[in-house]
C-alpha cells in the first residue's frame, strides 16, 4: 500500500507565513519514501481537500493527515476531524 502524508497548517494570506510548511514538505519529499503534500485549513491553497486529491492522484492508497499546528485548539479538535471524515 502506497502511503501519502498530507501536512495541514492553518494558512495565512502572507506567503512568508506559509513558507515554513512548504519547507518541511520539501525536506520530507527529498527523503523519497512517501508522497508528501502541503495543505491549509483556510486562507491559503491548496485546501485540505485539494491536497488529499493530489495525494491520491499520485498513487496514494493511504493518506495520513498530519496536523502542523502548535497546539490542539478548536481547529485541530473540530475542523480537522470533520475534514478527515469528509475525505
Amino acid at each position: 500500500m502506497k502511503t501519502a502524508l498530507l501536512l495541514i497548517a492553518h494558512g495565512s494570506r502572507q506567503e512568508e507565513a506559509n513558507a515554513d510548511l512548504l519547507h518541511v514538505v520539501a525536506g520530507l519529499r527529498a527523503r523519497g519514501q512517501a508522497i508528501v503534500e502541503a495543505s491549509f485549513l483556510e486562507l491559503a491553497e491548496p485546501s485540505i481537500e485539494q491536497g488529499g486529491c493530489c495525494c491520491v492522484a499520485q498513487g496514494g492508497e493511504r493518506v495520513i493527515l498530519l496536523p502542523y499546528f502548535l497546539s490542539a485548539g478548536v481547529h485541530v479538535r473540530r475542523d480537522l476531524t470533520e475534514a478527515r471524515a469528509k475525505l
